[in-house]
């Protein structure tokens, strides 16, 4: 039965028809068994009262050997017709050929947030002293700045043109090298700004979190990053926040001690704390602080960098998950974040982790918190047992590690 959005609510039937898109690579391998897990937790918890109707949508290698299409006008159909998406990673060309159809599909969509959680689990090898305060959310945005693709090849007409334009009509001359210079236009708009941050923020209010920051380079783009800046401040009006400034005169007003934290306050005070961190800087902070921080919003090229940075710090973008979100229609597609590896694809060796984190993402979009909660338990005690796969330190492959959380969600404590 088809998913619906009304009057600005999922509705989800017993037995929602979910499409899924197994992927290129490690994608054969991993999502027949998250697949398979999802299936017993959903049983285990709701019995026979509600299951998951699987539609298979074909993208990527296996598409185009099908119909000579990566990525056919009936896939994009039956995406949008059926709301909800759970894909495996898909191949994408570096310097040649077609655009990433992970970014296809959210532009043809409309899948304006792209929301990244990162949290750490204990057992997991990580290159950091402190990965356990490590649990942030990122939310990028996901249509507007260089991922539009509106750019043009060295030497070529158009970008000859668009470069005499700019240097003749709007009497601009900072293209060092005219002649040669490759050209990429960045857009962005308060309209994509604020609806991105507007879900930021509701996340916040849904989970309770005490601290949103805005990440940006607006100290260099002054329009493009400085505007995100100046929209999603004017955004944050609309809630109940706090700036830096407003948290230092609460301090002095109510001599508060100097120790005292943002979040502490916010806390007491039924508020948010919000404020913004230049990129860079940002980068350098998650590194040595990151418990300062909860839901970060940023564009597109920034969110990119910071949630594999995040992901690295928590044991690597295996065990990251991924969710591209239009919270307007309820589109929605969840996916694994990694590769396709096609080095280990066939062997049996892939983490299903990131799949298996984004399905979690899934049933709770869909509302069904019970199922991804039993999973996540699985995977916490699985992974303090060091029953993992071998790039988190382990050595189950991937249907042994999937055999193991099938195993301890049938336990009766996950009742």
């Amino acid at each position: 039965m088809k998913i619906e959005k009304k009057y600005g609510k999922l509705i989800v039937p017993d037995a929602p028809t979910i499409n899924y898109i197994s992927g290129d690579g490690v994608g054969q391998d991993i999502f027949p068994q998250a697949k398979r897990l999802f299936d017993v937790a959903v049983e285990q918890v709701y019995g026979n009262h509600k299951k998951i109707e699987w539609h298979q949508c074909f993208a990527g290698q296996e598409s185009f050997e099908m119909n000579g299409q990566y990525l056919s006008d009936e896939t994009v159909a039956e995406i949008s017709e059926n709301l909800v998406t759970l894909k495996g990673p898909l191949m994408t060309p570096v310097g040649e050929g077609f655009r990433s159809l992970n970014v296809t599909l959210r532009q043809k969509l409309d899948l304006y947030a792209c929301v990244r959680p990162v949290e750490y689990f204990d057992g997991i090898e990580s290159p950091i002293k402190n990965p356990q305060n490590v649990d942030i959310t990122i939310f990028r945005e996901n249509t507007e700045d260089i991922y539009a693709g509106i750019e043009f090849a060295s030497r070529t007409p158009e970008a000859q043109k668009l470069i005499k334009f700019i240097s003749n009509e709007l009497q601009i001359n900072k293209i060092r090298f005219p002649e040669s210079s490759a050209i990429g236009v960045k857009p962005v708009s308060p309209e994509g700004t604020k609806r991105l941050v507007r879900a930021a923020f509701d996340e916040a209010l849904k989970k309770s979190k005490q601290r949103v920051t805005f990440v940006h380079k607006g100290n260099i783009m002054k329009f493009t990053e400085g505007g995100f800046r100046k929209w999603a401040y004017e955004i944050a009006s609309d809630y109940p926040t706090f700036t830096k400034l407003e948290f230092d005169q609460i301090k002095a007003k109510s001599g508060i001690e100097a120790a005292k934290d943002a979040k502490g306050l916010a806390l007491s005070e039924g508020k948010i704390f919000v404020d913004d961190v230049i990129a860079d800087n940002f980068l350098q902070q998650i590194i040595i602080h990151p418990e300062n921080f909860e839901i970060v919003a940023t564009l597109n090229l920034n969110g990119d960098y910071i949630s594999d940075a995040l992901a690295a710090e928590v044991g690597g973008i295996g065990i990251a998950p991924g969710a591209n979100i239009n919270f307007e229609t309820g589109h929605a597609i969840f996916e694994a974040t990694h590769g396709t590896a096609p080095d280990i694809a066939g062997q049996g060796k892939a983490n299903p982790s990131s799949l298996i984190l984004s399905g979690l993402m899934m049933f709770d979009y869909l509302g069904w918190t019970e199922v991804s909660k039993i999973i996540k338990k699985a995977m916490v005690d699985a992974f303090k047992e060091g029953r993992c796969t071998s790039d988190l330190g382990g050595s189950m492959s991937t249907s042994e590690f999937t055999d193991v959380l099938i195993s301890h969600i049938q336990m009766k404590p996950y009742k």
